[in-house]
């Protein structure tokens, strides 16, 4: 498995210290050149790799007229604002930009749009609307399926299950059925339980 450059510059560093070995001897046992060797010996850590510059594009001189389009339309009446197309057309026909293509402006103000929207104010609302549930106002109840051993023949019975929303903990009990009768007994037992009478109770079934 080749090494790393952390663990290359500290092979490097070891064998140049207890091995005593040259620089030309180091590049010939590692396989890099002398520059590598000579900056595995100054620094513990690689420098970090150089970040390539911005990829330039066709579409870089027509971008801030772009920009100034979407500007503009957020004023204007919605059947009045640029089409992808209606801009391309407005770059050919106004700015003699031959070099760029649809595909490039559609991609471009796809990223764009949103961006320009919030740096004038005007992107989406920002909206929070807090869940409230008052002690004993509703719960959920659901019946489930349950499969147990009952005198060693596989059984399927009912669970029963209350949660009241807000303090979410729930109640069960096993039942033969899942009629009306079922229904009533679970409710009974779950308010004993939990010591309270919801106002409202959303019954699921499934």
């Amino acid at each position: 498995m080749p090494l790393s450059k952390v663990e290359l510059y500290e092979a490097i560093r070891h064998d140049a210290r207890v091995e005593g070995l040259s620089s030309r001897a180091l590049s010939a046992q590692y396989g890099v050149g002398r520059r590598t060797v000579a900056m595995a010996l100054e620094s513990v850590w690689p420098a970090p790799r150089k970040q390539n510059p911005p990829r330039i594009s066709r579409l870089d001189p027509f971008k801030a007229t772009i920009d100034q389009i979407l500007r503009d339309d957020l004023d204007a009446p919605r059947k009045q604002r640029h089409t992808v197309k209606r801009v391309f057309d407005r770059l050919i026909d106004e700015h003699d930009a031959q070099s760029v293509t649809y595909s490039m402006v559609r991609a471009y103000i796809a990223g764009r749009r949103p961006e320009i929207r919030e740096e004038e104010g005007r992107g989406p609302p920002q909206a929070f609307v807090p869940q409230t549930h008052r002690r004993g106002d509703e719960a959920e109840v659901d019946f489930g399926d349950v499969w147990i051993h009952l005198d060693g023949v596989s059984t399927k019975v009912f669970l029963f299950s209350l949660r009241p929303s807000f303090s979410g903990k729930a109640v069960h009990k096993i039942f033969a059925s899942c009629g009306q009768e079922a229904f009533l007994e679970g409710h009974v037992h779950a308010l004993q339980v939990l010591g309270g009478v919801p106002r409202m109770v959303k019954f699921v079934r499934q």
